[in-house]
């Protein structure tokens, strides 16, 4: 996942048509301590240790450290925001786009898989038809990407109805801060997460959730999220 994080942020730096290859980590000495993006393997293979959200929550972060050593871009999203639900008759998985950094002479992209994802969302129309859910909104999150002189992009908010009891994972990050301004712009947004449920009394409760949650869901309940926005790149003229 190291090396995979570096070769695109090689390709990147360099600015080329560059066939996508082993070849760029020729000349690359990658130097690590012994931690969770480096660790001990020993030879029984039950006994290594397991791989969560390296593909997508860790490979992110590599990326965004590596652009802002670089000074290449603002930070983007930072995150895949991974939903996942479902019971004993199905299971859904997906990712969700937010902002872009902004770089020199461009402005951040709104409500796009950004770096290191490579999955595209669901459409609401293929969404409803196979699973037990009202997709009640999609579009873009407003006011939620850096201001600059070049702005970062806008996140995504997405919100889903369930019809049927199901358990819901997420698995996200920048829930707390938003990603980073380069030279002077605003960091954006970060992003928010939500389950909204009916009460007996026939009100509505909304409860915010963590980053990383895991919960049941009973038919009725709407799951609504809001992705992070892109960082700004210099300060506002």
């Amino acid at each position: 996942i190291v090396h995979s994080a570096l070769v695109y942020c090689l390709r990147v730096w360099i600015g080329q048509c560059l066939p996508l290859n082993d070849g760029l980590l020729n000349r690359t000495r990658i130097t690590l301590p012994d931690c969770f993006l480096n660790p001990t393997f020993p030879e029984e293979a039950s006994r290594c240790p397991a791989v969560a959200a390296g593909n997508t929550e860790s490979s992110q972060n590599i990326v965004e450290a590596f652009m802002k050593a670089t000074q290449l871009m603002a930070s983007s999203q930072g995150t895949m925001n991974n939903v996942i639900f479902g019971n004993d008759r199905f299971s859904f998985y997906e990712t969700l786009g937010g902002g872009t950094g902004a770089g020199p002479g461009f402005h951040g992209t709104d409500a796009i898989h950004s770096h290191m994802t490579n999955t595209a969302i669901t459409d609401p129309e293929i969404l409803e038809y196979n699973f037990p859910v009202i997709l009640r909104r999609w579009g873009i999150a407003p006011h939620t990407g850096g201001l600059g002189q070049w702005n970062g992009g806008h996140g995504m908010i997405r919100e889903i109805q369930f019809q049927e009891a199901v358990q819901v994972n997420l698995i996200t990050h920048h829930r707390t801060s938003g990603p980073m301004g380069l030279k002077g712009g605003l960091p954006g947004s970060p992003g928010a997460q939500t389950i909204s449920r009916s009460l007996d009394d026939g009100s509505c409760q909304t409860t915010r959730l963590p980053h990383i949650a895991q919960f049941d869901a009973k038919p009725g309940d709407i799951l609504s999220i809001s992705t992070p926005g892109g960082g700004a790149y210099l300060p506002q003229p």
